[in-house]
């Protein structure tokens, strides 16, 4: 069997200790906070990340680099290794399309090697939750077409359940109205959202108050798992500098399900300059989004 590489984007929010352990290849997304611009080897702690916006300073987001992805995917394709990229979702930023272009550009000039990418239709610890799946697989032997098919099977039931602190970093990204984020506030009334089969952040409905918001993440977890409630041997959290209520929802999923191995990684700032600080989300394989 031919070797190859599992490449994704920074946006799939895996912790240091999974990449390292599974080698797996990050592809930076960038950006702009106060003027500096941040990204792959020059970053903020997400501590301080977060307290910049909470003190009102807003970043901006951009996509990956062009550059960078043809340097990374030159250097394994002149190795001879193949490669298996797993995109962040293309309906939240162009990186997919980089991505794209730069592997049929390779694939062109390394007809001997075999440049798969895949439009995750993911975000966060669901486009990670992904990525692992795929890692387990090339670890217990399975091809890079066995990987890439069963991502393109089952992606869609990689379910994501969102709640913020914020209404208003939603309001700034188009995700409610300007009345509903000041009256939602006034009233402490807090969204779950969802990630859709188009890879859109989609709200689905409101709650009051934050202890409820984090129920209602594993309220929805029970009844969208369906068949696939004997295959959540793994569930991802990740969260905004808001470590604590991360551990709150493992501890509801522990309690309810008996389900063991929880993953909590931080919202890498690429998101969370969408979602604010305090988001929390709940990653897990699901019946349908």
């Amino acid at each position: 069997m031919k070797d190859y590489v599992i490449i994704t984007d920074s946006t799939a929010d895996l912790p240091d200790s999974l990449v390292q352990k599974y080698h797996i290849e990050i592809i930076p997304l960038y950006y702009n906070m106060d003027g500096t611009v941040y990204g792959g080897d020059k970053n903020l702690e997400y501590k301080e990340f977060y307290d910049k916006m909470r003190s009102g300073i807003m970043p901006t987001t951009m996509a990956s680099n062009p550059e960078y992805v043809m340097d990374l995917f030159r250097k394994y394709m002149e190795k001879g290794i193949d490669i298996l990229n797993i995109s962040f979702s293309s309906a939240l930023s162009s990186s997919y399309n980089t991505e794209y272009f730069v592997a049929n550009e390779f694939a062109e000039r390394y007809p001997e090697r075999k440049i798969i990418t895949i439009d995750s239709l993911c975000a966060s610890l669901g486009q990670g939750l992904l990525v692992y799946k795929a890692v387990i697989m090339k670890e217990a032997g399975a091809s890079i077409e066995e990987c890439a098919s069963w991502i393109e099977e089952n992606k869609l039931h990689i379910c994501h359940q969102f709640t913020v602190e914020d209404l208003n970093h939603l309001y700034r990204g188009g995700r409610v109205s300007k009345t509903t984020a000041v009256l939602g506030t006034m009233i402490n009334i807090k969204p779950i959202l969802h990630v859709d089969n188009e890879g859109k952040l989609i709200p689905l409905n409101k709650v009051r108050g934050r202890k409820k918001s984090l129920t209602e993440l594993v309220d929805n977890m029970e009844k969208t798992m369906g068949r696939y409630r004997n295959q959540n041997d793994v569930v991802f959290i990740s969260h905004g500098d808001s470590l604590e209520d991360a551990n709150y929802v493992a501890g509801l999923i522990k309690e309810r399900f008996q389900i063991t191995q929880i993953v909590i990684g931080d919202i890498s700032p690429t998101i969370g300059a969408h979602a604010g600080p305090g988001t929390i989300a709940l990653f897990y394989l699901g019946e349908s989004r």
